[in-house]
């Protein structure tokens, strides 16, 4: 059903075993019909294969023994996120006919890398091929190759964070959130970087600010900031380098990026700022939430006027303290209908488990509310999200309400 898509990113690799004798299109057909509806209209199997973007599920199977094993690959022209989520839900199948099996995603390949890779391989073998006919080509070869000496990136620590070459023997180290923002600044020439890898602190980033010059380098949004604030209490962090005013360092330009670094302060120094920003911030609610309707109705927030505009909401106090206590965590609390406390999570898995748990009526997290988030919710029948920033949400059910930390009252 479908074909290739016109452009493949990803390929999904998957083992399925089934207690059963079955054929490769019984193992399609339940792949089909077990993830259908599962995450939505807009990542329907079907449809996306409609729209050439996925392409033919291909099955290899091996029968033995009254069983059958089964290796499944299906190219994807999604993103990494929405691929990633494809995989997910092919690993939930469970039954095949009659027969049970068990699913398990073996690989996610980006194929768009290999690609480069041979690519790269290619051009160096072009380049030593012209060395003898071409007098400039040397010159040209030594500097693809520094280029790619200077793209490698590597791991560091236990943890094998994401890191450039130089972290060890430089005295001054960078410090970034994620993996693609280490291979922007790689590609541009900053070999002494690292990332933090995840939502909690590696010991390896701890252990390392005590010994060299550190510079957090964040982005230009609420995130970063969250990121700094939760750094800032277990790191010796000597400077901070924000990315422009909603930019992310792994989009910034070389030039950005130097500028960034070159306005660097000090830490003691963006401690104050974060400060002053917050209190500016609740200075300007405070003055437009001084008109107070009913409880039931709604107080447009500060983000008014936006597609994705928060609303200003009541909770009761537990929850109004448990706001407050959630900044700078980058945790989750999963509430039922009654806001007694379901569970309590790490912001990175909040999509996953909102996924798997049924009954929540309340999420609040120390992070930021997007759209792929509302649209989750929404389809789990959850009544409110309250996140620490409300991001540009295009699409809004009207049974789901939507604030920010700062719009949040207690009863």
């Amino acid at each position: 059903m479908g074909g290739a898509p016109v452009s493949v990113k990803y390929v999904i690799k998957a083992r399925m075993e089934v207690s059963g004798l079955v054929e490769k299109h019984d193992i399609i057909g339940a792949i089909f019909g077990q993830t259908e509806g599962l995450l939505g209209e807009e990542l329907d199997l079907r449809e996306l294969q409609k729209m050439g973007r996925l392409g033919r599920i291909e099955v290899k199977t091996k029968k033995s023994n009254g069983k059958t094993i089964a290796e499944i690959e299906i190219p994807s022209n999604l993103d990494k996120v929405e691929t990633a989520l494809i995989a997910a839900a092919i690993e939930s199948v469970d039954r095949v006919g009659p027969y049970s099996a068990k699913t398990t995603i073996t690989g996610l390949v980006d194929v768009r890398a290999e690609k480069r890779r041979k690519i790269v391989e290619r051009a160096v073998e072009l380049l030593r091929m012209l060395d003898q006919a071409v007098p400039e080509t040397k010159e040209l070869l030594d500097e693809v190759l520094e280029k790619i000496r200077k793209g490698e990136i590597t791991s560091y620590g236990p943890e094998k964070l994401p890191a450039g070459p130089d972290v060890e023997s430089s005295d001054t180290v960078i410090i970034v959130e994620g993996r693609a923002d280490v291979l922007n600044l790689l590609k541009h020439g900053y070999r002494n970087v690292v990332a933090l890898g995840g939502a909690s602190i590696p010991k390896s980033i701890v252990e390392l600010s005590k010994k060299k010059k550190t510079i957090l380098f964040i982005d230009g949004d609420r995130g970063g900031e969250l990121i700094a604030r939760n750094l800032l209490n277990v790191a010796d962090i000597d400077f901070v380098a924000r990315a422009p005013p909603g930019r992310e360092v792994e989009e910034l330009t070389g030039k950005e990026i130097a500028k960034a670094l070159q306005n660097k302060i000090p830490v003691e120094e963006y401690v104050k700022l974060l400060e002053k920003e917050r209190q500016e911030r609740r200075g300007g609610k405070e003055a437009k939430m001084q008109v107070v309707v009913a409880p039931e109705k709604v107080v447009q927030s500060e983000n008014s006027g936006s597609a994705g505009a928060a609303e200003a909401v009541e909770v009761p106090a537990h929850v109004a303290k448990a706001v407050e206590e959630l900044r700078g965590t980058l945790e989750a609390i999963l509430y039922d209908d009654e806001w007694r406390e379901m569970e309590r999570l790490p912001v990175r898995d909040l999509t996953s488990r909102l996924q798997e748990v049924d009954g929540v009526s309340y999420v609040v997290f120390d992070g930021i509310v997007t759209q792929r988030l509302v649209d989750l919710a929404y389809n789990k029948g959850v009544k409110m999200i309250i996140g620490a920033r409300v991001g540009d949400i295009v699409r809004k059910p009207a049974e789901l309400k939507i604030a920010s930390f700062e719009d949040v009252k207690a009863v």
